[in-house]
């Protein structure tokens, strides 16, 4: 329930308090959009961290709250074992006992079966709630290095979730010849790995042994199943709706000509326009000298090498055939090291 509250921005009205103590920003650099930017950033982040550490200042007076009440409970059972004396009396206490401990079950029992509802009229509050679209909260968001946000709310309590979020189903709602695609390559990979395994030290089984051809039939039959067994209603829709959003993002990170890159230390997303980002990395080559561009790609030339130097050691019988065809690269897989930056908002300040 706390999760949820969290992420719908419902929080105790203290914390609405706390962001209307931190003085607004009244004015921005009219002609400075990196300053006005960073100015914007540095006050949502005062605002997010010291929310944050009221959160967990009421967390944790919650918890020692709950331990008091249970050292209280606990103090008084002991008084009450202390006046029976008889086997009697220690029956009463035993049945007294089981009966307080079947309450408690009993209650949680029923706040559990409230949660489904809670959740639901949390979420119905949020929709119709306007106060909650410009209220700061203290979940990680993207780090926006734009003056204004081109998303709408949907897209931007997607791109919250951040870079680990997996979408749900996604293999469901794709045609069935993708799908099947899909399936051929999974079938192929897990195959050939365990095949390797196998066949490999310390088992040594032979290739053409009965068990791999049951494997890969069973292999078949589970990936079919799990990707041709239909969805829930429910779960379908969710799925059409968050490739929606998700399509919705990509147009506008393309027509708007934005970059989106994952942070260095905030495990969220960056975004921010291709062309300003690409003169800060201009200039940084320019202040550090530590990287040189390449006037030339050097691919094909790595690539003949390595291929020659394996067709070599296996020429000598240096290594044996399995090492020969595991080291051996892939063309279509392999690509040079390069510079990619992670931006480092952490350092803002």
């Amino acid at each position: 329930m706390l999760e949820i509250r969290i992420h719908c921005k419902f929080l105790p009205q203290n914390f609405e308090h706390l962001e209307n103590f931190i003085s607004p920003i009244d004015y921005l650099p009219l002609n400075n959009n990196a300053k006005a930017i960073e100015i914007k950033n540095k006050h949502f982040r005062i605002i997010q961290e010291a929310k944050r550490l009221w959160l967990n200042y009421s967390l944790n007076i919650y918890e020692i709250k709950i331990q008091e009440y249970e050292q209280q409970y606990q103090n008084e059972f002991i008084k009450l074992g202390s006046l029976f004396s008889n086997n009697n009396d220690k029956t009463m206490l035993n049945n007294i006992k089981e009966h307080i401990n079947n309450r408690i079950q009993r209650l949680k029992r029923d706040i559990y079966d409230k949660m489904t509802s809670f959740r639901r009229i949390i979420l119905q509050n949020r929709q119709r709630s306007s106060s909650t679209k410009n209220v700061i909260g203290v979940s990680p968001e993207p780090y926006l290095d734009l003056i204004s946000n081109p998303f709408d709310k949907r897209q931007w309590n997607y791109l919250s979730f951040g870079p680990s979020y997996i979408r749900v189903n996604q293999s469901a709602i794709r045609p069935k010849c993708q799908q099947e695609t899909e399936i051929k390559n999974q079938h192929k990979d897990i195959y050939s790995k365990v095949e390797n395994h196998l066949t490999g030290y310390p088992h040594l089984i032979p290739r053409n042994n009965a068990i791999f051809k049951q494997y890969s039939d069973h292999l078949l039959d589970y990936l079919n199943q799990s990707y041709f067994t239909p969805l829930a209603y429910n779960d379908q829709l969710i799925s059409l709706e968050q490739a929606q959003i998700l399509g919705s993002i990509r147009r506008i990170i393309q027509n708007r000509n934005l970059i989106i890159r994952v942070t260095d230390k905030g495990n969220n997303f960056y975004i921010g326009s291709a062309v300003e980002f690409e003169q800060k990395a201009t200039k940084f080559f320019s202040d550090t000298n530590a990287f040189i561009e390449l006037s030339y790609n050097p691919f094909n030339e790595i690539l003949d090498k390595v291929i020659q130097l394996l067709n070599t050691l296996r020429g000598k019988d240096l290594i044996r055939k399995w090492q020969y065809e595991q080291m051996m690269p892939d063309r279509t897989k392999c690509e040079l090291a390069h510079l990619y930056f992670n931006p480092k908002t952490h350092k803002i300040y």
